[in-house]
This record gives C-alpha cells, sequence and structure tokens, in this order.
C-alpha cells in the first residue's frame, strides 16, 4: 500500500519509490495518471488498472499473483490508497489468504489539512465526501449535528459553494472551521474562520470554488457545566428532527438533566 504525491512529486519518499522500483507488478487506479508519476522517477516496473469498477473482478486475478510469490505495489491516483479509493477488497482478501500487507506511509490531503489548520483535532470523525444530491446532503449534516468531535470532509469544486453555506446553516455559522484546498498543489489555499465567514468567502470567490477541498470543522465548545443558553441550543438542534418530547429525552441524556424541565423548555421553544 504505497502512498503517492498528491500534487507535489518532490513528496514521493526514497522508500516509495524504492518500492515501485522493486515490485513485480504496480496496481493503479488510473495507469495513463501513474505513469506520469512513476515516469518522473524512472520507474520501468509493470503497471495494471485497479478501480472502483474493475474492483470485484481485479482483486482475485492480483491474489492469484500474489499466492504465486509476487510482489504488487497498490496505489491510487493521489495520497494514501483505501482513503476513499479502491483497494478495500484486495487488501480484506490478502488478510484472509495470509498474504502480507504493508503500508508505505506518505502524503495524505486529510492529514495535511489537519497538520495546517490550528484546529482543536485530537478527536476527529472523518465523514470523507458528502452526498452529492442537497437533500440528502443535508440530512445527513443533520445527523451530525450533535457530534462531539471534530468533523473532517473532503469536496468537489462543483458542490463546494452549496455544501459551505449547508454546513454553515445545519451545523452553525459561529462554528470555527478550516477551508483547505488543493493541498500541496501550485494553488494550495488554506484559510481559517467561521463557517459562515468561509461559506461567504467562497461563494463570492468563483475563482477559489476551482480544486479539490478538505474541510475541517472544529468541535462544539461545551461549558464543563450546561448552563440554559447551551440547553436551548441543543433543544434547537434535536427539535428540528424530533417531537418536543423526543427532543427532551435525547436532551437529558446529553446533558445530564433533568427530563421534566427540559421538556417545559422545548414545549416553550416551539412557540417560539
Amino acid at each position: 500500500m504505497v502512498a503517492t504525491p498528491i500534487g507535489n512529486l518532490d513528496d514521493l519518499s526514497l522508500r516509495a519509490a524504492r518500492v515501485l522500483s522493486e515490485v513485480d507488478l504496480i496496481a493503479a487506479e488510473d495507469t495513463r495518471h501513474s505513469r506520469k508519476l512513476l515516469s518522473r522517477f524512472n520507474i520501468a516496473t509493470a503497471v495494471t488498472s485497479y478501480h472502483h469498477h474493475n474492483e470485484s473482478v481485479k482483486c482475485r486475478k492480483l491474489l492469484s499473483e500474489l499466492n504465486k510469490g509476487k510482489n504488487i505495489a497498490l496505489i491510487s491516483d493521489a495520497g494514501t490508497p483505501l482513503l476513499n479509493d479502491p483497494g478495500r477488497l484486495l487488501v480484506n482478501l490478502a488478510h484472509r489468504n495470509e498474504v502480507e500487507v504493508i503500508p508505505v506511509p506518505g502524503p495524505s490531503a486529510l492529514l495535511s489539512a489537519l497538520s495546517a489548520c490550528g484546529l482543536k483535532i485530537d478527536r476527529i470523525a472523518f465523514e470523507g465526501f458528502l452526498p452529492a444530491r442537497r437533500q440528502d446532503r443535508r440530512k445527513a449534516l443533520k445527523h451530525l449535528t450533535l457530534e462531539s468531535r471534530s468533523i473532517v470532509f473532503f469536496e468537489a469544486p462543483h458542490r463546494i459553494s452549496e455544501s459551505m453555506l449547508d454546513l454553515a446553516e445545519i451545523l452553525g455559522a459561529e462554528r470555527n472551521a478550516c477551508l483547505a484546498k488543493e493541498m500541496t498543489k501550485v494553488y494550495e489555499t488554506i484559510r481559517v474562520g467561521t463557517l459562515g465567514e468561509l461559506a461567504n468567502w467562497v461563494t463570492q470567490n468563483s475563482e477559489y470554488q476551482k480544486g479539490e477541498f478538505v474541510v475541517v470543522v472544529e468541535a462544539m465548545n461545551q461549558p464543563a457545566e450546561p448552563t440554559d443558553t447551551f440547553a436551548d441550543h441543543t433543544l434547537r438542534i434535536l427539535l428540528r428532527e424530533y417531537s418536543p418530547s423526543k427532543s427532551a429525552e435525547l436532551a437529558a441524556e446529553i446533558l445530564g438533566q433533568r427530563r421534566n424541565r427540559l421538556y417545559k423548555r422545548a414545549l416553550e421553544l416551539t412557540k417560539t
């Protein structure tokens, strides 16, 4: 499992270059794309395609080669394999057939963004790409409103504007966040601010809607002793999806407060 550059070709490690030169075969997500990298480092190893559309069939063929004693390197178009890229079936099959799986770590858009964001990242929830359809995306985000960890997303350029607006509306415009664009590439841009500020920035600047994005949303600051303001905030989020009774029940579990008091407050909030 060999990590390859996500933009800057100089990020290919010495170990990765050596492994790619020494293996019998390289399984690549896009052979045309990968040959550019291999050519840059004068790597002449044979290459075969391995992508989402042929994965179920190709992994059996690759396993057969592994069982013959051959060494195979799996690479994606960019970054670390299996992070939103094909490869899980092959790795799973290799483990079940007692074939050694060796990671060769390296570039990752996810880790690059986390290292440069300056936000609280001691606990994170990686959500990958949000659903493409807006209705599904908003539904997915509503399920994350009570997530206590910082949340990380990938996003495509043609959806970044709408997604940032949805993030600001549903997770809170005041939430601290980082928008990392085109990591390690020529037009790398890292901006930190609230979700509201970042949504406004990206929607008003069309030139910043190009490229690949990593969005880091910082965890909410939950006070040690839940205040009435925080209880109201929690109830308002829950009331978007649940009845006052169910909202009070969930809030009581989250905040450690009495359900009856929270139920009374939930009823009041539904009238405002």
